[in-house]
């Protein structure tokens, strides 16, 4: 038998679009010396955490969102975990299933249901509709994801929200600097919550960020985030230590004035993408709501065999044997993870089940330049007519 014998044509003739594995994220706005500089007058204040530099990312951040406040943590997880201990919830939370699972993690360490309801088909967002049908009694809040950073439906899902009386969280990890009706995203609801970890926009190395209009909140998350202490040593609120360095708000800092510029540039790469995958027949790609803005932190497409020739696991292994990373961001979906299954009520979700079946992540970061977007662009083209040759090749042996 020859070497290579039995394999697909496509592995044998494989060539690699990059000599070295192209990554599908690269930290953002990262800091040089002046950063050092912070460093040093961190340690020579020996204020290690809840500092000056916390106070001041936090009211620059306050000041970027358009909101009243804004506390630091550790994590955009222990944020939410926080933020749903502090409105003093019990019950069941409706939240999509296409997400990241720290999302539904944190309902569940404070003891709370995940309700799963189903996202749109186009954004790829909770479907305000889906919620609706997923309300009960037991119903204690929304807990709704600006997934990639393209911001839900803000006004139906407030609207759901405000019929019940009941809050609206956000899980904003994706969407520091995306848009909605001409606001940054930071308003919506009882509070969103930021993720600041090396794959996002802003990037503090590890932290999050949750902002908030209602001053008795933000002073019970501060608690929150100190174990539940305000300084009496009497503590109100079951909390964690969750407070965020002066080293992570300094790096924070230092990254924030250029985060405007790292979203067009994300963008531009997006629109890049979008202009030359778009004639690929069963290629589509996520919706952004009129007078939205994204900052594209993830570049997800969608892959529909019946039309491309080739179910999306296909795509992404050939793919990567030409040295581009690329991923599945969510599949499997939440509620078909093991953690979650017993838990999920087994209502049909069609329209996640479908998405995650079919997504794939592209690199996108803005340092990512136009000529690498266009080896990937030309890498799935050539898949593309692979694709159909293999499709017609199986059709005449299979006739």
């Amino acid at each position: 038998m020859k070497p290579g014998a039995g394999k697909p044509d496509a592995v044998l003739g494989a060539k690699s679009a990059f000599e070295k594995r192209l990554p599908i994220v690269s930290p953002e706005g990262v800091p040089g010396e002046e950063f050092l500089a912070d460093v040093r007058q961190i340690l020579q204040s020996r204020q290690l955490t809840n500092g000056a530099f916390v106070r001041e990312f936090e009211a620059a951040a306050a000041s970027f969102l358009g909101v009243p406040y804004c506390v630091a943590v550790s994590s955009c997880t222990s944020g939410l975990i926080l933020t749903l201990q502090a409105l003093g919830l019990r019950g069941e939370v409706i939240l999509p299933s296409f997400t990241f699972y720290a999302t539904a993690h944190s309902v569940l360490w404070n003891g709370l249901r995940p309700v799963f309801a189903d996202c749109e088909p186009g954004t790829f967002c909770l479907d305000p509709q889906a919620v609706r049908a997923q309300l009960s009694a037991n119903t204690a809040a929304i807990l709704a994801v600006h997934l990639y950073g393209n911001p839900i439906a803000v006004t139906e899902l407030e609207a759901v929200a405000a019929e019940r009386g009941i809050p609206l969280i956000c899980d904003a990890a994706h969407a520091f600097g995306s848009e909605f009706r001409g606001a940054r995203v930071g308003s919506a609801g009882a509070a969103e919550v930021f993720s600041l970890s090396p794959t996002k926009l802003l990037v503090a190395g590890e932290g999050g960020l949750i902002s908030t209009r209602d001053p008795e909140l933000a002073r019970r998350l501060r608690a929150a985030r100190n174990y539940g202490d305000t300084g009496a040593a009497d503590p109100e609120v079951v909390g964690l230590n969750a407070r965020m360095s002066e080293f992570h708000a300094a790096l924070a800092l230092r990254g924030l004035p250029g985060i405007a510029v790292r979203i067009e540039r994300r963008n531009q790469i997006r629109v890049r993408y979008e202009r030359q995958l778009g004639s690929i027949p069963g290629i589509t790609f996520q919706e952004i709501r009129d007078g939205c803005r994204t900052t594209a932190k993830d570049f997800s497409l969608i892959v529909d065999q019946a039309e491309f020739g080739q179910p999306r696991d296909w795509l992404v292994e050939r793919l990567l044997q030409r040295n581009i990373e690329v991923r599945r961001y969510f599949s499997p979906p939440v509620h078909r993870q093991k953690l979650y299954q017993e838990i999920w009520d087994g209502r049909p979700l069609p329209v996640t089940d479908w998405v995650s079946d079919r997504v794939i992540s592209l690199p996108i970061y803005s340092s990512l330049g136009d000529e690498d977007v266009d080896r990937i662009c030309a890498a799935v083209s050539e898949l593309d007519r692979e694709a159909e040759r293999v499709s017609d090749t199986r059709k005449v042996r299979a006739g």
